[in-house]
Order: structure tokens, then sequence, then C-alpha cells
């Protein structure tokens, strides 16, 4: 079994060195982003908000929203990436991981997090989040599913036939996780979202520059050119009529209920 502190370990370090180029290139995230805010709009929370988390906040694109449309909530951004947390202005910051939150039970009345749940383990988070939820406290959480980046999925298969990404969970997975934490599911939706680029290092710039790029269990060596152009010739059957290559991210929405 792969060594999630390891693991986890490399998912930070590339956040970190991320933040720098990070709200130059979330063109995805900004997207995504809007998505969660148009779902938790359809699905209010039944409670005041007073405090509202801002778990895997990044560096704090969603804050401004979250201020506009919650003006009478204590906003408090979470990230566990330090180097993200440094371009956070104005609000409260906190670094942690969202499987082990250092905030006190019951202290929350909503939780939002967009594309950070998808590098945890659902039944740790979940626990986490209603462990700091009040009752009927929502979470709102856009993650990715096993379908994100497949085009590079599919033209890795050109080169080997080791894994190249950390395999997400689907919808079911993180619908069972709620629910067995204590969490009714009052919304579940999922769509695409791609990125674009006129080559694929183009893509993969964009996919390195926000951190996000693949993360298998353990460290691969660069391609050598035989293996790139094979990458490069296989993904080229992706190309879409307008002339850009598509990086595919398979987005997945929840509004979830504490349940008292």
């Amino acid at each position: 079994m792969a060594d999630t502190a390891a693991v986890k370990a490399r998912i930070r370090q590339a956040f970190h060195r991320a933040a720098g180029t990070y709200d130059q290139a979330a063109v995805v995230q900004r997207e995504v982003c809007q998505y969660l805010a148009d779902f938790a709009a359809s699905h209010p929370c039944p409670r005041p908000l007073g405090r509202v988390l801002d778990a895997g906040c990044g560096t704090g694109h969603a804050l401004p929203l979250l201020a506009a449309r919650y003006p009478q909530a204590d906003l408090l951004a979470l990230d566990f990436a330090p180097g993200m947390l440094t371009h956070v202005r104005g609000h409260l910051r906190v670094c942690g991981d969202l499987e082990q939150l250092p905030l006190a039970a019951a202290s929350m009345d909503a939780v939002w997090s967009s594309l950070a749940a998808q590098w945890c383990r659902p039944q740790a988070l979940f626990g986490e989040l209603a462990r700091v939820l009040r009752p009927r406290g929502m979470a709102w959480i856009a993650t990715l599913g096993p379908e994100t980046l497949c085009e590079l999925r599919d033209a890795f298969r050109a080169v080997d036939d080791l894994p190249h990404a950390i395999d997400f969970h689907c919808p079911q997975t993180w619908q069972r996780a709620a629910e067995s934490a204590g969490f009714a599911v009052c919304g579940l939706q999922r769509r695409p979202c791609a990125a674009l680029d006129t080559d694929l290092r183009g893509l993969l710039r964009h996919i390195k520059a926000i951190g996000a790029h693949t993360v298998s269990h353990t460290p691969r060596t660069p391609l050598g050119r035989k293996a790139w152009h094979r990458l490069a010739h296989r993904y080229e059957r992706w190309r879409r009529p307008d002339g850009l290559l598509p990086a595919t991210y398979d987005v997945i929405l929840l509004a979830l209920e504490r349940r008292p």
C-alpha cells in the first residue's frame, strides 16, 4: 500500500512551489469555483452563517466571492501548503490538513471546499467535516472524479503500462462516505471542465503551474525524447475542431447537510 504520508508530502510540496504562479494559471479553478457557487446557491444552509471555512483555500481566490455571498459570516481560510496562505489577505488563516483539522468541534456553520477534497481519503475528510460542523451545517464541495485528465491517461498508454496519476474516486464513493459520516446528501452533480491550449507542452505547463500535475505513488524519471514523441503523437487524437487540445477535469459537486 502506498505511504499516505509520503504522497501527502509530495502534494503539499507541489502546491507550495506553485503558489507564485497559481493565480495566473488557475483558469479551471476559477471556473469550478463559479460552478460550486451556483450549486451552493441551489442548496442553501438552513442555519444562520456565523462562521464559514474555506477548506483548501489555495491563494484565496474564492474568498471575495464568499465574502460577497455571505457578508454576515466570519471567513476562515485553511490550506496545507504554507506558500498558498501567504497570498491570502484580509481573513484569518490556518495551515492544516483537511483530514486532521486544527479546529474545535462544532465550530463552523458551513464548509466550502473547491478542488481540495480529491487529495484526501473520503472517510477521513468527512469525519473531520462532520466533527467541526454544527448540526444542520452545510458542506459544499467540488472535487475530481476518475475521468480527470482522461486524455493524458490515454496518451501515457503509448509510453508504458505504469500508472501516471492518482485514481480519483467516483461519485458513489463520495456519497457513501458522506452518508456514513452523518451527512445527508442534498445534491450531487457531475460536469466536465477543460483547460485548453494549442499544444501538449502548454497544457502540461498549465497543470504544473497550479500544482495539480499528476502525482503517482512513486516518483517518475523525466520522459526521454522517444517516449515524449509517442506521448505527444497519441495526444493528438484528442485535438478539437477548433485546433485546441483539452485537458479535461471530471468535476463532482456535493451539497451535504450535517444531520442533527
